[in-house]
């Protein structure tokens, strides 16, 4: 790792499509190339591995952001999801008991009924719809160290964004109402957002930004819907790409199999026995064999392939993998990664399909870990 201020690589096609701003206009690359600043890594933090266990160790909380919650259906299969809303304060009142039993997530509170029928609004505001990582949620500091400064009005020094995070189903306390938590193809959550917000807030234009496994989702959702697509741009951070590359990088090394896998397949089988009830009777998992897994494809494997009807973990892994979607897209989509990441591995990052497609503009760093980037005094890069 270098112990000097590290330039983002570009990627890009050769061809790039054009944008408008208020004044010009300039290819993709031009006009995103100069927002790029060096990344001055944190001497401490000198590999991937430091920089994402930082992720999980640091301290201190900067960004505190408020949500308050409201419960969508999905008709495509009665299910429920949980949308968080940012909102500039907290309720006075005392948040209600989530569906599972306990508290919500720290700032979150449900959106009061009187909320709910004031939703809508013939503004324009930009409104951002954010994804989470694997079994994590709004509350997650990566997520809000994002959507702090997006939401902060303009003469606060933001960008005065509206926002909104689609929790996957199980997560950030969220209750499951369906035979199914969530798996890496499943776009449907995000499809049904998108369109409730087209409805409420017709005039506001939407962009996207995913996370981890919340990116490699919104890869596949842009590629699904191609030039129908109603985002404006979005982001892809620390994106899988290719589920099946990344896991047997993981199973390799002793961090990636003991570290990596396991503490992933263990947040997974938490949510697995939060939501027990509603998977004990069903006669395609065995619940025992779910229970005695140890690491992240052993549970893909025992339970979300069976869950979704895929006859192998690999099948699963293959047809949830974004990198071929990644073709399909036609709304700017910018992509952040780093070359030191132990989970989102290099060798599955689809570098000539970001050259291949003239909507994608790419940067990497050699450093930065997974969801990190951790630069002098803990803060993370911007």
């Amino acid at each position: 790792m270098p112990f000097w201020p590290a330039h983002p690589t570009s990627h890009h096609s050769n061809n790039p499509i054009t944008l408008k701003t208020k004044t010009k206009t300039l290819p993709f690359p031009a006009l995103t190339t100069p927002l790029l600043t060096p990344f001055h890594a944190n001497p401490f933090l000198f590999n991937g591995h430091l920089q994402t266990f930082w992720t999980a160790a640091k301290w201190d909380d900067p960004h505190a952001i408020y949500y308050a919650r409201q419960l969508l259906r999905n008709p495509a299969d009665g299910g429920h999801f949980a949308v968080d809303f940012v909102v500039p304060e907290a309720s006075p009142s005392t948040p209600a008991p989530a569906a599972t039993g306990g508290n919500l997530p720290s700032r979150t509170r449900d959106m009061t009924e009187e909320e709910v029928a004031k939703l809508g609004s013939d503004d324009d505001t930009p409104m951002v719809i954010a994804l989470h990582g694997l079994s994590g949620g709004s509350h997650e500091l990566y997520l809000r160290s994002v959507l702090a400064p997006l939401t902060r009005k303009v003469e606060e020094g933001g960008s005065g964004f509206a926002a909104c995070v689609v929790n996957a189903r199980g997560c950030a306390l969220s209750k499951v109402t369906t035979g199914q938590l969530f798996n890496a193809r499943f776009t449907e959550d995000l499809r049904q957002t998108v369109r409730y917000l087209q409805d409420v807030y017709p005039r506001r234009p939407l962009y996207a930004v995913g996370f981890s496994f919340g990116a490699n989702i919104l890869a596949n959702y842009i590629g699904e819907e191609g030039g129908k697509c109603a985002f404006k741009a979005v982001a892809l951070c620390s994106c899988p790409w290719n589920l099946e590359v990344a896991s047997k990088a993981l199973q390799r090394t002793y961090l990636g199999s003991e570290v990596y896998s396991k503490v992933m397949g263990g947040n997974l089988r938490n949510l697995f026995e939060i939501h027990i009830d509603n998977f004990s009777g069903d006669p395609r998992i065995d619940v025992d064999l779910v229970r005695r897994g140890r690491y992240l494809y052993e549970f893909d494997r025992d339970f979300t392939a069976r869950i979704f009807g895929y006859p192998t973990v690999g099948a699963y892994y293959r047809d949830a993998s974004s990198v071929d979607n990644l073709l399909k897209a036609r709304v700017p989509t910018f992509i952040l990664h780093a070359k030191d990441d132990p989970i989102s591995v290099d060798e599955g990052v689809p570098y000539d399909e970001v050259k291949a497609n003239p909507y994608c503009f790419m940067a990497t760093t050699p450093t930065g870990g997974h969801l990190s980037w951790f630069e002098y005094g803990g803060g993370r890069w911007s």
